[in-house]
């Protein structure tokens, strides 16, 4: 069976172009639709009752696009939203992929004993790594900790600076992080500043690719429910921001890899 229609991705801002990058080179013949809601973000400070709302928002606006499958690229949407994500998609018997199942399933085998997770301040509040990394392998020493600062960094795009410098190494240098022998990034912005946390830890520290990890799960999804397209189709990318700025729009084209163009779209 080929299903050509496209697969959705969602998140708050531009962290989930780490995972839309990697579908795309693991899928070259999948087109992707997707949607930043760069209006609301960073969704980390924000209630849960909030998170919900945008989050069942996006997915109907999703569906309504037509697409096979919808991956919420954003751990806070899949820490504190998943299920009534899975509620509004399983009404059109769209399959839903998250990015915090597939990794703690992967990392809990990866014969890591003291491990650190940095995320945002909703992530780490729900304990869901923990939790689910635990649930596979309950020997694992799990150590989290909020960094709420980081995303602001990345979407204002001042990575390389001596800012990004010095919040980096006030989060590293946490004595919660102390003797850890990998760190998960629990947000989709994070991979964009991977090679800092890298040489902040001299590569004595793996470092997880949390998006590589989910595009592997999708390819068993899409193959499991007969949804793979057909090899000859042409790709096609749209993407949806809820608010248009120039920041955006230069690290989505930035990385991504493509001269990309956004589409406004409000939602409820």
């Amino acid at each position: 069976m080929n299903d050509n229609r496209p697969i959705g991705i969602f998140d708050s801002g531009v962290g989930g172009l780490t995972v839309a990058r990697e579908v795309k080179n693991l899928f070259p013949n999948e087109s992707i639709i997707y949607f930043g809601d760069s209006k609301h973000l960073p969704y980390g400070n924000k209630s849960k009752e909030v998170i919900v709302q945008y989050c069942k928002d996006i997915t109907q606006f999703l569906i309504e696009q037509n697409c096979k499958v919808i991956i919420v690229a954003c751990n806070t949407a899949s820490s504190n939203a998943l299920q009534d994500i899975q509620g509004v998609a399983k009404e059109h018997n769209v399959p839903v992929l998250d990015v915090i199942t597939p990794v703690a399933e992967k990392v809990a085998y990866g014969f890591y004993q003291k491990m650190g997770v940095i995320a945002t301040k909703a992530t780490v509040n729900s304990g869901v790594y923990k939790k689910r990394i635990r649930k596979f392998n309950k020997h694992i020493k799990v150590q989290e900790l909020a960094t709420p600062l980081l995303v602001p960094v990345i979407e204002e795009d001042v990575m390389k600076s001596d800012i990004s410098k010095a919040v980096l190494e006030h989060y590293l240098s946490n004595k919660k992080l102390e003797g850890i022998d990998s760190i998960v990034l629990g947000c989709t912005h994070y991979p964009l500043i991977e090679k800092e946390i890298d040489n902040y830890f001299q590569g004595i520290v793996k470092v997880i690719n949390s998006p590589l990890i989910v595009a592997h799960t999708l390819k068993i999804i899409l193959a499991k429910n007969e949804l793979e397209s057909n090899h000859d189709t042409e790709a096609k990318y749209r993407f949806y921001v809820s608010d248009i700025t120039k920041n955006f729009q230069k690290l989505a084209r930035k990385f991504f890899g493509k001269n990309i163009e956004l589409e406004l779209k409000l939602l409820h």
